[in-house]
């Protein structure tokens, strides 16, 4: 008999993005109507409300090539967590369901392993790090199908980036991958003040913390990258930055276009305030 299909259902509260596929194509176009596309491998995107940063994400998303299949990868994870992937056969948007790309996430589990490193583990977990991507990957990339991972801040965020190009080869596929992450998340909401509050607090976060990040993006460095959002409080997914990092130094890439950045404090003045950035690798 048959396996019955799974989809993911969507599980963020109204408010992270629109409910109405129109509103969505129409944000869409007036974001990125003016942008170029300049074809990345990969591309880095923030993962907050769209209110907040879905400007920088569509145009993260726009970036990228045309492709067979989108891996969006995020993060949220401890140093010391295992990849994750979600095991569904497609995935709900308010665009419609985008398919899961089921022969790719089967040639990703086996390079992994073939490499040494423990398959990806099932992603059963809420998480807005994919889900408030997709519908931007479904009005973009229309016909494409999608893989949603989740990746730890550590060295396997390097080999998650190199076995998604071996497995897209194996698979006869044509790749693009997303790194979902926000920067700093600064102030008494989040535990995180290690330069006060005020004026000087968001000059230390966005232009030193932030700064240090998006630096590492620049020279390509993955492990820098890593580095810096463990140790410093940098980026909350990290891990995600530099799996589409490695994945673009895998596929050829040499180069970096930092797309913009700005923060929650451009919508809302607050103490506790978020940096974004989005790139493109190519």
């Amino acid at each position: 008999m048959e396996q019955s299909r799974r989809t993911r259902p969507r599980a963020l509260p109204p408010g992270w993005y629109p409910e109405d596929p129109d509103e969505v194509r129409s944000l869409v176009q007036r974001w990125t109507s003016d942008s170029p596309r300049p074809e990345a491998f990969s591309a880095i995107s923030p993962h907050a409300g769209w209110y907040f940063s879905g400007e920088l994400a569509a145009m993260a998303v726009a970036s990228l090539r045309r492709c067979d299949t989108v891996a969006v990868v995020a993060g949220h994870l401890s140093a010391s967590a295992s990849i994750l992937i979600a095991e569904e056969d497609a995935y709900e948007t308010v665009m419609g369901p985008i398919e899961a790309d089921s022969p790719l996430a089967s040639s990703l589990a086996d390079e992994i392993m073939e490499a040494g490193f423990h398959p990806p583990l099932p992603d059963r977990a809420t998480d807005n790090g994919v889900e408030v991507l997709l519908p931007l990957v479904a009005a973009l990339h229309p016909g494409a199908k999608a893989l949603w991972l989740r990746c730890p801040p550590n060295y396997t965020a390097r080999e998650l980036g190199a076995a998604l190009m071996r497995a897209a080869v194996d698979a006869g596929r044509t790749i693009a991958v997303l790194g979902s992450t926000d920067l700093t998340h600064y102030g008494p909401a989040y535990g995180f003040e290690p330069a006060g509050r005020g004026a000087k607090a968001e000059l230390w976060a966005l232009g030193v913390n932030d700064k240090a990040f998006v630096d590492a993006l620049v020279d390509m460095n993955p492990t820098a990258l890593i580095d810096i959002a463990v140790s410093r409080h940098a980026a909350c997914s990290g891990g995600a930055a530099a799996a589409a990092l490695c994945f673009a130094i895998e596929a050829g890439g040499t180069e970096i276009l930092i797309l913009g950045r700005s923060s929650s404090l451009d919508k809302h003045q607050d103490s506790s305030f978020v940096g974004y950035c989005a790139a493109a690798f190519r």
